[in-house]
């Protein structure tokens, strides 16, 4: 039997050490002290050596586990998988703000089971098993009781895998519904701000795996209505995520029906 609590217990106590690594390497406030693989999308020491130390003590853990990082991709293969990503919200990171964190989770097959978000600037760790509910720093979290649009916050995150038109039309679609648009940039604790009720939604045209990984289950704990990612091509090719409060589901679905009508929005 897998013994999925030592593995959570595990992944919080390494991805803190993970966070305070990082939170020392951590660039100065200014202009980004990074490098580019990507249109706005950003390296820096950091985030090497942080799915270094990751990769190294899991496997000296749990040798039986597979695990895939963001840098390095799938180096042991297995059905029971952690996929890291070292640092989420690179773009704050390398400009020495505070909303990145460390996402540890761990996946069996297509099924997310435990996950674990530590942003150490902010002083807060997400966690969640499988089961077993969801917590921001040991106290249990739930998404929010919203139901009317005119009362509701809601995350769009952008992607250049996507054509722009996609983005500002589902801006257009929330604000018209009522709804206060914003992005924080990092799509992991945009996610689990809709697990912890902080925020209504979360929406993005286009998202890898080890970004969600450790968040699926926070937000499954935390009663969130999610869409199938790990259903669809989102484990190996990346896909959409649209999660939100359940009171707010449909109207978060017809924001997000934009993505379906692409090839009818001029670009």
């Amino acid at each position: 039997m897998i013994d999925l609590q030592t593995r959570l217990d595990a992944a919080i106590r390494l991805a803190t050490e993970a966070g305070a690594m990082a939170l020392r390497l951590r660039p100065p406030p200014g202009a980004a002290a990074a490098k580019l693989k990507g249109v706005q999308d950003w390296l820096t020491e950091a985030d090497g050596a942080v799915e270094a130390f990751l990769a190294g003590e899991l496997a000296a853990l749990f040798p039986e586990d597979g695990f895939q990082g963001e840098e390095t991709g799938k180096t042991r293969q297995a059905a029971l998988r952690w996929v890291v990503d070292p640092i989420d919200g690179t773009s704050n990171y390398a400009r020495g703000a505070a909303r990145w964190c460390v996402s540890l989770g761990l996946v069996q097959d297509r099924t997310p089971v435990l996950g674990v978000l530590v942003a150490p600037a902010l002083g807060e760790i997400f966690a969640a098993r499988r089961g077993c509910g969801a917590t921001l720093n040991g106290v249990r979290i739930a998404a929010a009781a919203t139901t009317d649009a005119k009362r509701a916050m809601i995350e769009i995150g952008w992607s250049p895998r996507r054509p722009d038109s996609v983005f500002q039309a589902m801006v257009a679609r929330t604000m018209a519904a009522g709804a206060m648009v914003r992005a924080g940039g990092s799509g992991a604790m945009g996610l689990a701000d809709v697990a912890a009720g902080r925020i209504d939604a979360y929406i993005e045209a286009h998202i890898n795996l080890w970004d969600v990984a450790a968040a699926l289950v926070i937000l499954a704990e935390a009663g969130a209505v999610v869409s199938p990612f790990m259903a669809g091509p989102g484990p190996e090719e990346g896909d959409r995520i649209v999660a939100s409060a359940p009171g707010l589901a449909e109207m978060v679905r017809s924001v997000a029906a934009v993505m379906d009508a692409e090839s009818a929005i001029p670009h």
